[in-house]
C-alpha cells in the first residue's frame, strides 16, 4: 500500500462493507526460514464481535505452510478496480490511472476447534447459497451433514481479530463532477474497459458530488 494519506479509507464501517461485498481474500504470511506464503480463501465478518474480526479456513496443508496461529498474517480484500483512460477526463493534461478499493488487514489467527470450524463452514455455505432459489445448505440433509463432518477434518478454521488496517479507495474523488460523470459513462459503455461494477462503486463513493446530475 502506498504510504501516503491520499484516498485513505479510514471509516471502519466502510471497510466492513468492502469485506462483505468482496469476501474472496488473499492470506499472506512471512514464515521464518520459508519466506512469504500466500493463499486464497473466502472470509466472513463476525458481525457481533467487538472491533473487526474475520473468520475463515484453509485447506490442509496450508496451515503448515503459513504456520497458522504462530505469527501475524495479512489478509487482503479488494473491491472493484480498473483502468481509467486520460481521454475520459475531458481536459488536458492528464495521465492514465487505475481506480481501486482495497484493504490490508493485519492480525494473528486463532485456530478454531473442529466444531467451531464446522460452524464457520456452515455460515460460509449459507452466506453464498441463501440468495439462490434452491439453496444447498451444509446440513440440508442427513447425508450432507455426514459428508460435512468428514470433510471438516481436511480444513483448519481460524478467527482473526484485526489489530491494524491499511485501506484505500481511489474513485476519482479529486476530479470535477463532469469528469466523474464521463468516466462512469465510459465504464458502462461497450468496449475493452467495460466495467459496470467499478462504475457502480464510483457512483456510490461520489454520490454527494453527483447529486447535481439527478
Amino acid at each position: 500500500m502506498r504510504d501516503n494519506p491520499d484516498y485513505a479509507l479510514d471509516d471502519v464501517e466502510a471497510v466492513r462493507d468492502l469485506i462483505r461485498d468482496n469476501p474472496w481474500a488473499t492470506f499472506i504470511s512471512h514464515v521464518p526460514d520459508g519466506g512469504l506464503v500466500a493463499s486464497h480463501y473466502p472470509v466472513l465478518l463476525e458481525e457481533e464481535a467487538d472491533g473487526l474480526v474475520l473468520v475463515s479456513h484453509v485447506g490442509r496443508p496450508d496451515e503448515l505452510k503459513h504456520q497458522l496461529g504462530q505469527h501475524p498474517m495479512m489478509v487482503i480484500v479488494q473491491g472493484p478496480h480498473g483502468y481509467i483512460s486520460p481521454s475520459w477526463y475531458g481536459y488536458r493534461p492528464n495521465v492514465p490511472t487505475w481506480n481501486f478499493a482495497t484493504a490490508h488487514l493485519h492480525g494473528t489467527p486463532e485456530i478454531l476447534s473442529d466444531q467451531e470450524n464446522l460452524e464457520v463452514l456452515d455460515r460460509l455455505v449459507a452466506h453464498f447459497e441463501q440468495v439462490l432459489p434452491d439453496p444447498h445448505l451444509l446440513h440440508a440433509t442427513q447425508e450432507n451433514s455426514e459428508y460435512a463432518l468428514r470433510i471438516v477434518h481436511g480444513t483448519v478454521g481460524f478467527r482473526m481479530k484485526v489489530d491494524r488496517i491499511e485501506a484505500k479507495e481511489k474513485m476519482n474523488q479529486d476530479k470535477p463532477r463532469e469528469s466523474i460523470t464521463t468516466i462512469i459513462a465510459n465504464l458502462r459503455a461497450d468496449g475493452p474497459y467495460h466495467n459496470p461494477a467499478l462504475a457502480d462503486r464510483m457512483e456510490h463513493v461520489n454520490a454527494d458530488v453527483l447529486k447535481g446530475d439527478s
